[in-house]
């Protein structure tokens, strides 16, 4: 059986209590697609049961499942190349040179769903930045799917996921074959922590960040929820630090604290409160 109008305005409702995340009223096929396999796999006779035991609040554990289905997590090694260039031929070198004292960097990574993004960082970093094996440089990937997550942590990746923008030379030389599937050789995996984190709901204490890749989650914010989490970022972000968002993601009319980096095409921003404090 389908989802009834009844049914999925509830299942909007809850994901954008549960997630913030924004169904639009012509998104019924996709919580239908979506939401119909784990009622199988629940043991639910339909769709409208595993609705109505969710109206009943009953089963704790099924909000979280049915979080993880309704979460996109479409991600890729090195994703949008652009974003990678720009840290490989710019930034990078840039925080090399201005944190010489200190020698340490933060990267957080606030949508890391399956790891792919922060693993992408992390090799590009052994690979061009040898000079940070002596540096205290922390990567932390967050996530709102414990099932992402979990698969993050584990560092093992099929044959499609692999094609889908690693380079051969890295697959060689930072992975591992085991079976029918890849592996994240131990220096690599070891060197990004996962946690879980809802993006809406109170943050944990979190270290100054020097580059925050928050890409791709906003899209499925409204617009209060964009404003409070941008909000969030500033009194995290580094005043010298760069914040990155998706390609179809802005600042713009949200908050006024960041500013587009000119001349780029990665989606990096950094915040206007570097100018006061070099003044």
């Amino acid at each position: 059986m389908g989802i009834s109008d009844l049914d999925f305005d509830f299942v909007r409702t809850f994901i954008r209590a549960q997630a913030g995340i924004v169904l639009g009223a012509n998104k019924a096929y996709l919580a239908e697609a979506r939401l119909s396999p784990l009622a199988r796999e629940e043991g639910f006779a339909d769709l409208p049961e595993l609705v109505d035991a969710l109206r009943a609040g009953s089963l704790v554990p099924l909000n979280r499942k049915v979080v993880d289905a309704l979460t996109t997590h479409e991600t890729s090694f090195f994703r949008d190349r652009e974003p990678f260039e720009a840290l490989r031929t710019r930034i990078i070198p840039e925080l090399i040179a201005s944190r010489q004292d200190e020698r340490r960097l933060n990267f957080w990574y606030a949508a890391s769903s399956t790891g792919q993004e922060p693993y992408s960082v992390v090799m590009l970093l052994a690979e061009h930045f040898p000079e940070l094996a002596s540096w205290n440089v922390s990567h932390l990937g967050t996530d709102i799917s414990a099932m992402a997550l979990d698969r993050a942590r584990r560092g093992r990746f099929g044959q499609v996921d692999v094609n889908r923008g690693l380079p051969d030379t890295y697959l060689v030389k930072y992975f591992v074959g085991n079976s029918l599937d890849w592996v994240l050789k131990d220096h690599i995996r070891k060197a990004v922590r996962f946690e879980e984190l809802n993006l809406l709901e109170d943050w944990p204490a979190l270290p100054t960040m020097d580059v925050i890749m928050m890409r791709n989650v906003m899209l499925y914010f409204d617009a209060d929820g964009k404003r409070t989490t941008l909000a969030k970022v500033g009194r995290v972000l580094h005043p010298e630090g760069y914040l990155f968002l998706g390609p179809a993601e802005t600042t713009m009319d949200l908050e006024g604290q960041f500013e587009r980096v000119k001349d780029n095409r990665a989606g990096c921003y950094r915040s206007k409160a570097r100018y006061q404090q070099a003044s």
